[in-house]
């Protein structure tokens, strides 16, 4: 019987599903992509019913094959990367989900957080964990579901409900319930999971009163979990072959194998990850220590620095402010001035991030004036997310005693020169863009296929991996430390 020479990578994201086919020489045959519904209940509130995103990863993983000009018999491996902190809770028995999704953007357990900082518990949830208590994680949003949805409580403990982020719901429904998994990468953000010894942490689940019996069982990043059966244009019997979370698939698909390697996917939010080793080590500068991936027994770490707020920003300019038709346009628009008119855009509308961690900062505009015009704001917004990710890369080269060398950047943001040009001006390195800007998918896609036998070795990976687009530092320092300082001074404002 011949081998199957195609993985399918499921990609799926904040506010889409993408699907990648991708053959034995690591071409992509195939994509498709669909938008879902972004539930909005209340102010600082994101949801996602689970039904929008199984249909939506329904229809994709159709056009996707029906793009490559193949079949589900000819899929020798599915991998799975996600959006990571969002919790979902749903019925064992039935299928059906408890409550909307609880997005990883969501705010509604800010006062909870601030709460069990004030009782002194974040050094010990920092020294176990890797992460603190931000309302970021899941931790907080899985004990707010048990906590206000009526019997909650009693079923989780009965073992009645399954709790899981996004790729264990997938996985759960790729296999018609029979698995019930998450891998490394996604339990290390959810403040739950002891970052070293890679189990669920008693102390944890006692402080977020989170019965076990809820809880999947934690596996690497790349082995086979279990088998399709009853999905719609797939034959049962898949190996379901590899999950990580999207910025750690990102990592891995941007082939960072070696300790100091970094990367930054311009997504919704923004989020760059620098590979540290096999051991983790505790940041002084608010960043994250999390799991990068576990390959073959073996365990890599990460230090991570999130900017909650990227692409979304254009997002908004479009729909919020309509000063463009296509999210695409705002380079243009941004392009029609010279610079930001001393425009200073703080894009904290889900918060502020790391370094910073202030989970109530709220966005902010600063430096308007009679001649300010909508292409300044464009301007102003995509140099924001830049000096975002300039805070960050400062910060984690403090906490690894080493200086980004390069960066490699990557998702659809990535594809915005003058954000990237800007990016290399603040950081005074050289950004190189993917030839491939979807690396999220490509690292699922590698993973499954790596414990599929469809490589054999990650090293085929870093020789396939290419650059499509280099940007050099060019700005002077005296103007990089003028957007420096008006950027600090509208950060402690916002």
């Amino acid at each position: 019987m011949p081998r199957k020479k195609h993985v399918v990578a499921i990609d799926q994201g904040t506010t889409g599903t993408t699907v990648l086919v991708i053959d034995d020489r690591m071409r992509i045959k195939g994509r498709a992509a669909r938008e879902f519904r972004q539930i909005f209940p209340e102010p600082g509130q994101v949801e996602h019913d689970l039904k929008d995103i199984w249909r939506s990863t329904i229809v994709t993983l159709g056009k996707a094959l029906k793009d490559a000009g193949i079949k589900g018999t000819d899929v020798a491996a599915i991998g799975i990367t996600n959006q990571r902190e969002t919790t979902a809770l749903w019925d064992r028995a039935s299928g059906e989900q408890v409550m909307n999704a609880i997005v990883w953007q969501d705010r509604r357990t800010a006062s909870r957080c601030r709460e069990l900082q004030e009782e002194g518990k974040n050094p010990e949830v920092r020294r176990t964990t890797g992460l603190l208590l931000d309302p970021y994680f899941s931790g907080t949003k899985l004990e707010w579901m048990l906590r206000h949805v009526r019997g909650a409580a009693k079923r989780a403990e009965a073992g009645d409900l399954a709790f899981g982020t996004i790729d264990t719901y997938l996985v759960w429904r790729l296999t018609a319930g029979r698995v019930h998994v998450t891998d490394v990468t996604n339990a290390s953000r959810t403040l739950l999971m002891n970052l070293r010894k890679r189990k669920w942490d008693r102390k944890m689940l006692s402080l977020f009163e989170v019965p076990e019996a809820v809880l999947p069982k934690i596996r690497s990043s790349s082995e086979v979990y279990g088998e399709t059966r009853g999905v719609r244009g797939l034959p049962d019997g898949i190996p379901v072959a590899g999950i990580a979370g999207d910025q750690q698939a990102a990592l891995f698909g941007q082939a960072c194998f070696e300790p100091g390697e970094a990367k930054c996917t311009y997504g919704t939010g923004a989020f760059l990850l620098m590979n540290i080793g096999e051991r983790p080590k505790a940041s002084r500068h608010g960043l994250l220590t999390t799991v990068a991936w576990e390959l073959d027994g073996k365990v890599s770490y990460a230090f991570e620095g999130s900017a909650f707020i990227a692409g979304a920003v254009v997002q908004w300019l479009r729909d919020g402010l309509k000063l463009f038709k296509r999210a695409a346009d705002v380079e243009a628009l941004a392009g029609s001035v010279p610079d930001d008119g001393g425009v200073v855009f703080v894009p904290a509308l889900a918060g502020l991030g790391a370094p910073h961690w202030r989970p109530d900062a709220r966005g902010l505009i600063t430096g308007l004036h009679r001649g300010t015009t909508a292409g300044h704001l464009a301007r102003a917004a995509i140099n924001g997310v830049a000096l975002e990710i300039h805070d960050l890369a400062k910060a984690m080269a403090k906490d690894a005693r080493r200086p980004i060398a390069k960066l490699k950047v990557d998702g659809g943001a990535s594809s915005n020169d003058l954000m990237m040009q800007f990016q290399a001006d603040l950081l005074g390195v050289p950004v190189i863009r993917s030839k491939v800007v979807e690396t999220t998918a490509l690292g699922a896609a590698f993973l499954a296929g790596l414990a599929t036998g469809v490589w054999d070795d990650p090293n085929e990976i870093r020789r396939a991996w290419k650059a499509g687009g280099s940007f050099e530092p060019a700005m002077k320092a005296a103007e990089r430390d003028e957007h420096l300082l008006r950027w600090k001074a509208a950060v402690e404002k916002a």
